[in-house]
Order: structure tokens, then sequence, then C-alpha cells
């Protein structure tokens, strides 16, 4: 298991001292929610966010969370109030956002998540959007569908427009799950619904939090450019 070494940080454009990284902060949904990691119920990836990393995660992702309900309950108060200089604020919602009118892809949820971009910079912390893990949910043809529609798009928008770094996860678990098959994701997921025996194809089991944690952790090598100052190997490699 690689483990990421999250350095000090400065902002390309500032000549102040660097800002140093304390805690990597989780906002989301189910899909991201601290949860056990031996499948004896379902976890969000960020319940093991931790183990590839070598920094402290404040997780306060909860189920069924939306970009309002999250304001509401007074989580995202408390995320922005542990907020140091340098830390890293990663945001996922979307999947129960789709379900509510008032917070449509290009309306409510971008708001909601523009809001919270500045904010976040407002405290000095490092926002980072991340577009929601997809549904594993495949057709009798074994076509994996779209469960998400234009709220990823609507993130991939805003990270654009306001500059901030932007974690695919959408488009990282399509990949996943057509890679792997149908029978091959099932062990990604490792849980049923208590009610009817049915797999459950929305929550993680141990194998699935793992596995998109550890894609989440590589990811900040790129986010906090830990490999911009290595020299290119090509100067000894044969050429093409």
């Amino acid at each position: 298991m690689t483990t990421v070494t999250i350095h000090s940080y400065r902002d390309p454009m500032s000549t102040s001292t660097p800002a140093t990284t304390r805690t990597i902060h989780l906002a989301g949904d189910s899909t991201v929610a601290p949860g056990p990691l031996d499948d004896t119920g379902v976890a969000g990836w960020g319940a093991a966010l931790h183990e590839y990393v070598d920094l402290p995660v404040a997780n306060r992702a909860i189920g069924g969370a939306t970009t309002a309900s999250f304001v509401a309950d007074g989580r995202w108060r408390a995320t922005l109030d542990a907020i140091e200089p340098g830390d890293l604020v990663l945001i996922q919602f979307g999947h129960n956002d789709q379900k509510e009118e008032s917070l449509d892809a290009e309306g409510g949820y971008r708001a909601n998540l523009a809001r919270f971009v500045a904010q976040v910079g407002d405290r000095g912390g490092r926002p980072v959007l991340l577009t929601s893990v997809e549904r594993c949910l495949f057709t009798d043809a074994g076509e994996l569908r779209v469960s998400h529609g234009p709220y990823p798009r609507a993130v991939r928008r805003l990270a654009r427009d306001a500059d901030v770094p932007l974690i695919d996860l959408t488009v990282f678990t399509r990949w996943l799950y057509q890679h792997l098959g149908p029978a091959g994701s099932e062990r990604l997921f490792g849980h049923r619904n208590p009610d009817d025996g049915s797999p459950d194809h929305t929550h993680f089991g141990a194998a699935g939090a793992r596995t998109v944690a550890a894609y989440v952790a590589q990811e900040f090598r790129a986010i906090l450019g830990l490999d911009d100052d290595v020299a290119p190997l090509g100067s000894w490699t044969h050429r093409p």
C-alpha cells in the first residue's frame, strides 16, 4: 500500500510563507461517509482514506446528505470552523441532490457548491471538487447505466470556472465497473439490502471503499504537484 505524503503548500501566485496542511476534511453523502471496513455494513470511500495518506482525515459526510441538508444540519459550519490555512477540503455531493427539485444541477446544486468553494477559500483552505461515484447498475445487456445525468457536468464546469482542482470519480468508477464487469464489480459492494437481500449497488463494502480511496489519494499527487520537480525518465529510456 502506498501512502501519499502531503507537503507544505504554496500558492503559485503567492510570495507568502507556505501553508502546512494539517487535516483533510471531507464533506459529502453516504458514498463518502464513515462506515465499517469489515463488510458488516456500508462504508463510503472516506472511511478508508486514512489508510492512504499521512494526515488526519476529518470525515463529516453522512448518509442522505444534500448540499442543502449538510448546511441545515450544521455539518458544513463544523467543517468551516475546523479549517486551518492549507487544509484540503474535499466536497462530493449529488446522489441525493438529484432527488430535490430545488437542487437541480445548474441551479441550487451548483450554487451551493460554489458557495462552499468560496467559503473554504476565505478560510485559507484548499477546496477540491469531486463528481459523484457512479451507481453500479448494469442492464441485462451488460451496459452500465448513467445514473447522475447532468450533475457531474455541473461539477466539472464549476471546477473550471472557479479554478479549483477536480477529482472525477464519476469517470473513474464508470471505468472501474466496466473494467471489472457486472460479476467482478459485486465484490466492491459486499453488502445486501437487509429488507429483501438484494445487492446494494450504491454503497460500498470494504473493497470498494478502499479502491476508491486509494485512487483519491493518488489524485493528491497531481493536485499537490508532488511529482512535478522529478527529472523525467526520457533522458535515458529508449526512444519509441
